[in-house]
Formats: structure tokens, C-alpha cells, sequence
């Protein structure tokens, strides 16, 4: 805990059998109180690795739900069990758990609502092994999203984010897509919602086993990216509504 608040980092799994361990132990666990980890229909050992981890919230999919369906399950769960602060962290490993203070301290402190990981801020991300077509479709996509969304992020597609149980009440994420679009889908919700997002920098690290998506996958990623966008738009300037816009419960 941190100033009272119960602590939750929910762990998004599939197939991260490899890098689950690596992950867990590196988790700091003078500060978080809980751990879920939510398997995604996984054909590795990631649910008997989990076990033996002694992870203690373990939800298991029948059937894949794809990325964002299973962060829907992460996020519910954690406001289950009573937490007031939540942090995804990929089991990759890609993102590092040594963050984890930083993060839950904004949120702690009642600096910021929620709190981004950025790969993008500094010069890490070329260095820690991002491609560079990667990089520069972040940026562009980055650039454009900051104009039609009126704000000032490094980056929208980091994956390693914190937030406080209120903001995870105040949107209605069940209503995203269960593809990797989701991410965008929830930031644009929580802006619309009137929070701040603070970023602080985070070391990148691209390997064989960290988790990815395709260039095909990727362009439909980056369409999704820019249609969240131009509805942000306009749902500010009321020219149109959108559902995923609704408070949540």
C-alpha cells in the first residue's frame, strides 16, 4: 500500500511462459499488495508457471478474447477484489517492473489519475531495440492523434499504464474493441472524461520473445488508431455521439 490505497498490478498473459517468471520476480512487492493474472487461452505452461509463481488471482479465458478483451477482464477483476490503484504490466518482460513506484506514487499522491510508461520520451527507443519503421509509425501516428485529440503525449501506444480506481470507474472500457486498438480506445476515453495523463520516461526492450504484432496486423492497428481519433474529434465538437463516450457504471 501507498498512502492507504491497495495496490494491484494485473498482468494481461498469453503465452508468456518464457518471460512470466522474470517478470513476477522483479514485481515490488513492498508497495503491491495483489497480483491477477488473466490467461488469454495460452498453449504454453504460462498457467502452471503462474501457479507455481503462487500468483493467487488467476482467471483463465475459455477462449481467446484477443488484447483488449482480456484487458476488460484484468480491469474487472481488480475492481472486484477492492483495489485503488491498478497497473498493467505485460509478463513479456518488455516493460520493466522497476517502474512500478514511480507510477503508483503520482497516482498515491493524488498528483495524476493515471500514469504512462513512455518508451518515446528520451532516446531509448531506437537504442533499446524498437524498429524503425516502428518508431517512426508511432511517431506520425503520435503527432496526428495529439492534433485531432487537442493534447500533448509522447506516445499513445505504450502498454504500460496505471490508473487509479476512480478513472476505471468513470469510463466504460467494456465498451472497446477486444483488439489492440483498445489501448487507444481507453485514452481516449479518459481524456474525454476531463483527466490529465502524466508520462515518465521507460527503458525499451524489444526481443524474440516479447510480444508483437505483424505489419499487417500493425496498418489495421494504425487505422483503428486514427478512427478513435477523428471520433474524439467529433464527439468534442458535437457533431456527432459515440457510445464508447458513456460514463462508465
Amino acid at each position: 500500500m501507498i498512502n492507504n490505497k491497495t495496490i494491484t498490478v494485473v498482468m494481461p498473459a498469453y503465452n508468456a511462459d518464457k518471460t512470466l517468471e522474470q517478470t513476477y520476480c522483479e514485481i515490488p512487492f513492498d508497495i503491491v499488495d495483489n497480483v491477477i493474472l488473466v490467461d488469454d487461452l495460452s498453449s504454453d505452461r504460462t498457467i502452471e508457471t503462474a501457479k507455481q509463481l503462487g500468483i493467487r488471482h488467476l482467471v483463465i479465458h475459455t477462449r481467446n478474447t484477443g488484447y483488449g478483451g482480456n484487458q476488460k477482464s484484468c480491469y474487472s477483476k481488480a475492481l472486484e477484489i477492492g483495489s485503488d490503484i491498478v497497473v498493467m504490466l505485460h509478463p513479456d518482460y518488455q516493460y520493466t517492473p522497476k517502474l512500478i513506484h514511480s507510477m503508483c506514487y503520482l497516482i498515491a499522491n493524488g498528483l495524476y489519475e493515471v500514469v504512462l510508461g513512455s518508451r518515446i520520451l528520451g532516446r531509448g527507443a531506437i537504442k533499446g531495440g524498437m524498429p524503425r519503421y516502428k518508431y517512426i509509425a508511432n511517431r506520425l501516428l503520435t503527432m496526428i492523434q495529439n492534433l485531432l485529440m487537442n493534447q500533448k503525449l509522447s506516445e499513445y501506444h505504450t502498454g504500460y499504464r496505471a490508473f487509479s480506481r476512480n478513472v476505471l470507474e468513470s469510463v466504460d472500457f467494456n465498451a472497446n474493441s477486444d483488439d489492440f486498438v483498445f489501448d487507444n480506445q481507453m485514452l481516449a476515453q479518459i481524456f474525454y472524461a476531463g483527466y490529465e495523463i502524466a508520462e515518465i520516461t521507460c527503458p525499451t526492450r524489444y526481443f524474440r520473445e516479447a510480444s508483437s504484432i505483424n505489419f499487417a496486423r500493425g496498418i489495421k492497428y494504425g487505422l483503428g488508431v486514427l478512427t478513435i481519433s477523428v471520433m474524439y474529434f467529433l464527439q468534442k465538437t458535437r457533431c456527432c455521439r459515440f457510445k464508447i463516450f458513456k460514463k462508465g457504471k
